[in-house]
């Protein structure tokens, strides 16, 4: 499953692309996309369990960068 979200914050290109590679590490992602211009994540990951990946990826977002925000 590929969904696409909302960023709120995410201040600069180099953290969107440390945002992407660590996103991209984490178990269950098949991969991610952070783009900057746009402010939009685009995350791959199976269906089954595309939800635990999602909160994964929340919780990791919230270490890397505290101010941004993953809109649902």
């Amino acid at each position: 499953m590929r969904k696409s979200f909302k960023l709120d914050e995410i201040d600069c290109a180099n953290c969107a692309q440390k945002l992407e590679d660590a996103i991209k590490k984490l178990d269950g992602v098949n991969d991610a996309r952070v783009n900057f211009l746009t402010q939009k994540l685009t995350l791959t990951a199976d269906d089954a369990d595309f939800e635990g990946v999602l909160n994964r990826v929340i919780d990791l977002t919230a270490q890397i960068e505290p101010d941004c925000e993953i809109i649902r």
